[in-house]
């Protein structure tokens, strides 16, 4: 487990799952064979394998305030029926010992935002339970974007999404979600950055009671990789060139600042400050 205090909050990271996903030329598929040779070095062995293949983190951060336990992203989940082998129907305890670990339970978490609605970010939503899906954390109010529930909605309807079925529809149903605006807020702690690229409603959170102390960036960022040359966008970004210039300017944001980036699906610690590398940026980590 890796946490950290900042200001008035404590971050932890809750790993579920840290496994090679894609080749590296499958998943950024503007990446030349010169580009690779030039930064594998500085890739291997924490974030690109021997074989080329990037290797992702999936992870949420639970945020602790002075008012709310939150998790921001909540994974892959178990028991769920899922396309890649290494997430089908997953059974690790990995996830709950984490929790258990921060010194929480499922029923202390207040808050659950989800980045976007991509079956490895809201796996946890939901957990079995005599064959129902229920929510996994009961006393929580779940985040949703408006616009990317909305599309994720409409894209059910024409294209089966178990995702959707299992740990999303549950949660409607049960009258568990807050459906926000872009310019949602919690209280002085939490603020919602719409980051469009890899899905049309695509946020990130914002975390600091007198600044941005602290952000999440969901799937903006895949690999570091993308932090050097931020013109390569991931092969399942649905709008690769909006996902580019959304990365470019987060990262330009952020840029030489104090804030404290937690990338998503980066190897560990994942965390870190953005620093300038020539024409593109890298990741200064935590210790």
């Amino acid at each position: 487990m890796f946490d950290f205090a900042i200001d008035d909050m404590t971050v932890h990271r809750i790993i579920d799952l840290d496994a090679p996903f894609l080749p590296a030329h499958e998943m950024l598929p503007d990446l030349t064979a010169e580009l690779l040779a030039e930064n594998r070095h500085w890739l291997q062995p924490d974030s690109l394998d021997e074989h080329d293949v990037f290797n992702l983190c999936y992870q949420t951060f639970l945020i602790r305030t002075p008012h709310h336990n939150i998790l921001i992203d909540s994974c892959l989940g178990n028991h769920k029926p899922r396309p890649r082998p290494e997430w089908d129907m997953k059974s690790n305890s990995d996830f709950m010992h984490g929790l258990a670990r921060a010194g929480v339970t499922p029923a202390d978490i207040d808050f659950v935002m989800c980045t976007h609605l991509h079956s490895d970010h809201v796996g946890w939503n939901t957990q079995l339970d005599n064959g129902t899906w229920v929510p996994t954390f009961p006393n929580a109010r779940y985040v949703f974007n408006r616009r990317e529930l909305e599309v994720a909605q409409s894209t059910s309807v024409s294209k089966p999404n178990p995702a959707y079925q299992d740990s999303i529809l549950p949660i409607l149903r049960l009258g568990r979600a807050e459906i926000v605006e872009n310019d949602y807020a919690l209280g002085e702690h939490v603020r919602m950055l719409p980051t469009p690229g890899h899905t049309e409603g695509h946020v990130a959170f914002c975390l600091g009671r007198k600044r941005d102390e602290v952000v999440v960036t969901g799937d903006l960022l895949h690999v570091p990789l993308q932090m050097k040359h931020p013109e390569l966008s991931f092969s399942r970004d649905l709008d690769p060139q909006m996902a580019a210039t959304t990365r470019r300017a987060f990262l330009e944001r952020f840029c030489d600042t104090g804030t404290l980036c937690c990338a998503s699906h980066f190897p560990t610690p994942s965390v870190g400050r953005v620093r300038r590398w020539g024409a593109g940026y890298r990741m200064d980590y935590m210790e």
